[in-house]
């Protein structure tokens, strides 16, 4: 059974807040809240987690109301941690993000930035727009993977920036608008003839053979879906956790696959896949920059991420 207990009942001291302390109190609170742990919240803070307890218990008393309910793992905020979320989030956000730019506009950086993503979009995409950033003494330690673990590392605090296909929930990360990529359908041009004197269907294709990302065919049924109103009824040939891998045994003859443009754009100009002619438009994928929001108290971190974002400027 869960308890409510406020942190300033629970220890010896009472704390008062001086105005100086404002800001390391509600940091501490909302680090906490987003992470659903007061261990959490400390190691992000580089403090001691009585330390934590202590900053919050302040805020207890100054508040009269208990902020957090203790769980056997974590803590929940409650009804008055929800409303003092809502009223301070933004605001020390702001700050936080001011200060990191303005540091890292004066001072020579340092340090370490972790960023995590999709192999292939990080290899073509961002890793040849990163390497300028390693003579400016920075050091970059770069993690790839799928939904989950990208989310995961986020989620955890293991990355500090990372490159999804799909907004971020909950309340830790912001996010932008990276860019955007264009899904075709592509196959080798042996393979494509079939399709050229008759109406590509989605019967016709689930009639050819598929590579796909994984067995649920990712990408395939995103596809389908959009153009064809339908879940594709077809099992893939041959798997690979690797769009790069799909390049290859799509030029080879293996089957036809999904690919966004800029991983297939120079096997289609050396006429060594060719784009299969279907109905309606050619679906794309927006992708995001996301980022832990107190990693944006490190001004390396605030570069980075506005460095990759120079050419756009949605943020959530």
């Amino acid at each position: 059974m869960t308890e409510i207990v406020p942190y300033a009942i629970s220890h010896r001291y009472s704390y008062g807040l001086s105005s100086m302390n404002h800001l390391i109190y509600l940091r501490t609170f909302l680090d906490a809240y987003r992470a659903g742990s007061l261990t959490r919240a400390a190691q992000r803070l580089g403090i001691t987690q009585p330390a934590a307890s202590a900053h919050i218990a302040a805020l207890e008393t100054m508040l009269g109301k208990p902020l957090f309910v203790r769980q056997a793992r974590g803590v929940a905020p409650t009804p008055a941690a929800e409303d003092l979320a809502r009223s301070v989030a933004a605001h020390l956000d702001g700050i936080e993000a001011t200060m990191g730019a303005a540091q890292a506009r004066s001072y020579r950086l340092s340090g370490t930035v972790h960023i995590v993503g999709p192999v292939e979009y990080l290899s073509l995409r961002i890793a040849p727009r990163l390497a300028p950033l390693t003579s400016e003494g920075l050091r970059l330690r770069i993690q790839t993977g799928d939904r989950a673990r990208i989310y995961a590392a986020l989620d955890e605090g293991h990355a500090d920036l990372a490159v999804t296909a799909s907004p971020p929930e909950g309340k830790a990360h912001g996010f932008a608008e990276l860019g955007r990529e264009r899904l075709l359908p592509v196959a080798a041009p042996g393979l494509a003839e079939r399709a050229k004197a008759r109406s590509v269907t989605a019967d016709f294709l689930c009639g050819l053979p598929c590579i796909a990302y994984g067995e649920t065919l990712p990408l395939v049924r995103e596809f389908f879906e959009r153009i064809f109103d339908k879940t594709p009824d077809m099992q893939a040939v041959a798997t690979a956790p690797d769009l790069r891998l799909l390049l290859e045994m799509a030029k080879a003859g293996a089957g036809w696959t999904m690919l966004p443009d800029y991983l297939c754009a120079d096997a289609v100009t050396a006429g060594q896949l060719a784009v299969l002619s279907t109905p309606g438009g050619i679906p794309e994928n927006t992708l995001y920059l996301a980022w832990n929001k107190p990693a944006l108290r490190h001004p390396r971190v605030v570069y980075v991420r506005d460095f990759l974002l120079r050419d756009t400027d949605r943020r959530a």
